[in-house]
């Protein structure tokens, strides 16, 4: 998605799948995603993303305050709808390119941290993901 506002609030990685992912000040794309990430691979979820928006609306719900990385989400935005964007739809900056691959997903259920935690999750209606097209550097500001 070009040409839109969108603010970077964290950058989160995990070593294993199904965890809650823990910030980072900067995070390194490669061709494969995110370095010393657990989802970085040869397939179309390299890189998954969720709204700041979402998260908050979410916390309504369940009561409490749920901190960036939670829901497994590797970057944390503001101020755009994440999950209004289509696959093929870019993100660009001048270091690097995601493409959006897939919306949404299914729920690990009980394998997943959060899941358990919760009994509910947000990723499987308002996350996305992408995979790397020109690889770089992300920092938070």
């Amino acid at each position: 998605m070009t040409n839109s506002t969108c603010i970077i609030k964290s950058l989160n990685i995990s070593e294993k799948k199904g965890t809650i992912k823990t910030p980072r000040k900067q995070i390194t794309l490669t061709p494969l995603g995110i370095e010393g990430d657990a989802h970085a691979g040869k397939w179309h979820r390299q890189v998954s993303l969720l709204a700041e928006e979402s998260i908050l609306s979410f916390e309504s719900e369940l009561g409490r305050k749920i901190g960036f990385g939670e829901f497994a989400e590797n970057i944390t935005t503001q101020g755009l709808a994440i999950h209004k964007t289509k696959p093929f739809d870019k993100f660009v900056t001048s270091e690097i390119e995601l493409e959006v691959t897939q919306i949404g997903k299914k729920c690990h259920g009980t394998n997943c941290e959060i899941f358990q935690q919760t009994g509910n999750c947000v990723m499987p209606k308002e996350g996305i993901f992408c995979r790397v097209i020109k690889p770089g550097k992300l920092k938070c500001k």
